[in-house]
């Protein structure tokens, strides 16, 4: 090591913890189960109720004996009951705040019909009080007010979070540049609610590296120590979780650091490298008892594919359709505003490396690329007056709908870029050209989650990753969830301008 020796000992003879004010972590009575819990108690009661006055005081279905209200509540105290066993043999009470919404939703929809089902078939058989009526009423009531309950306290959470009420005590573990990036990440993202509490590191490199490039930096984590070290490290700090960001993870190294953070039952979280960039068609299967891994080119079921397409003709269709008079106006104003086209047409490369022509709103001036290609940046002064309502809205998108229709394009799928630009990023990522193996999208799994536009390898990377997320996960339902996403984000304007 250099002149920043560090005696390994006496850091690891500190002691390691968050301050008192913020030691609330994801353990404690405001965790992620306890608000699932309390919130689904009062909505699974509330709709209890309800389904209580719509069977026997509504009128709506006769009946000849009804219930008192003392009986009533023991009924709905045996539903509490049975309900939360059957949302718990569900998975329903892990930490879902780091699965998407619509992952924990469409399993509260799952689970709400199996239970409606078993508690009308044990219980409330009686075709002489429409059964069916009733099962439907009391799965849709379940399902939309315990889905509705999970949304606030998933929200509630984040906003905690965010707050620093609720702090997750954590370890980065890994080489420098990963660790720094996940490091300075985490301080940024608040709603993830990580609170590096030190950082553990590969080789000796690697501390030089952190030392001469934070000494003076407060906000930085403290150096714990070497990766050798990570037993003890481990049994004095605590933490809650340890993330590991390693430039070309060794197995070994994953296996041993996984291996000590089961036996403390310590979470475990990988910083994904290399793997982002060849998932989506890997399948594990035994060859004569040999494990291989089989790379498939088919990434969607026949099916699902047919499905997709069908969904993407009658969605374009429609939109197009029913929002005709404001496509018109759009038009107008765009004429009326600045001199040239009402649409913009540009070359881009879609599935296959085929080239097209993509379709949008003119959002900027006439001679916007006199100059050449480039990048639209941020406060762009080539954007006009109601192209930057058009960008931040989306709305200069629409004419993309076309492209779908003509087979271009797909609704979702990642972002296709220009030639001259899918050249130049092949050239700084060797990999980019992966992308190309799916339908471009009008939107896609980047668009929702990034607001950063710069063109530099780091952000071309961090594109690739969420695009190979999209392909590696490709379904149906992804597609609704990034649809319902990006509608918020429009009404919220999202958009650059």
């Amino acid at each position: 090591m250099n002149s920043h020796s560090l005696n390994i000992d006496g850091l690891l003879k500190q002691e390691y913890s968050i301050p008192k004010s913020k030691k609330f972590d994801i353990r404690n009575k405001l965790s992620s189960s306890y608000l699932q819990l309390i919130f689904d108690i009062i909505t699974i009661t509330i709709s209890s109720f309800i389904h209580y006055y719509f069977r026997y005081q509504s009128g709506v279905i006769n009946l000849v004996n009804k219930p008192d209200l003392f009986l009533f509540l023991q009924i709905d105290f045996i539903l509490l009951i049975f309900w939360f066993l059957l949302f718990w043999l569900s998975g329903l009470y892990k930490d879902w705040y780091v699965r998407s919404p619509f992952d924990e939703l469409f399993t509260v929809i799952r689970t709400a019909f199996i239970g409606t089902f078993i508690i009308f078939f044990l219980w409330f058989i009686d075709s002489s009080q429409s059964p069916r009526l009733l099962f439907l009423i009391y799965f849709v009531l379940l399902s939309v007010l315990v889905g509705t309950g999970r949304f606030i306290a998933r929200n509630l959470q984040k906003r905690l979070r965010a707050k620093r009420i609720i702090v997750i005590p954590a370890i980065i573990i890994g080489t420098y540049k990963e660790v720094n990036e996940l490091h300075d990440k985490t301080l940024k993202a608040k709603s993830w609610g990580y609170q590096p509490i030190g950082v553990v590191l590969i080789g000796n490199d690697d501390v030089n590296k952190w030392i001469d490039f934070n000494i003076n930096k407060k906000e930085k984590a403290p150096f714990l120590g070497l990766i050798e070290n990570l037993p003890e490290i481990l049994k004095k700090t605590n933490p809650k979780e340890v993330l590991i960001a390693v430039d070309n993870p060794e197995h070994q190294l994953l296996l041993k650091i996984t291996s000590l953070c089961a036996e403390r039952k310590i979470s475990m979280k990988i910083v994904p490298d290399l793997y982002d960039f060849f998932t989506g068609q890997a399948k594990t299967l035994h060859l004569y008892g040999i494990p291989l891994i089989d790379i498939s080119t088919q990434i969607l079921k026949p099916w699902q594919y047919v499905t997709k397409r069908i969904f993407d003709l009658i969605f374009s269709s429609i939109i197009l359709l029913i929002g005709m008079p404001l496509w018109c106006l759009i038009a107008l104003i765009i004429k009326i505003e600045s001199k040239g086209p009402i649409f913009y047409k540009q070359e881009r490369t879609g599935k296959n490396e085929a080239s097209f022509f993509i379709y949008k709103f003119r959002s900027m001036v006439a001679d916007a690329e006199k100059h050449g290609p480039q990048w639209a940046k941020v406060n762009d002064t080539r954007v006009t007056g109601f192209g930057r309502f058009l960008r931040k809205s989306h709305l200069d998108e629409i004419p993309q709908f076309i492209n779908v229709l003509m087979g271009n394009m797909s609704i979702v799928g990642p972002r296709p870029e220009r030639p001259i630009f899918v050249q130049k990023f092949s050239q700084l990522v060797s990999y980019y050209k992966r992308r190309h193996v799916v339908r471009p999208g009008i939107t896609g799994w980047w668009q929702i989650k990034y607001t950063t536009y710069e063109e530099s390898k780091e952000e071309i990377e961090n594109r690739l990753k969420n695009d190979f997320y999209y392909i590696e996960n490709m379904s149906l339902r992804l597609d609704f969830e990034i649809l319902i996403r990006t509608i918020f984000l429009m009404i919220k304007g999202h958009g650059q301008a």
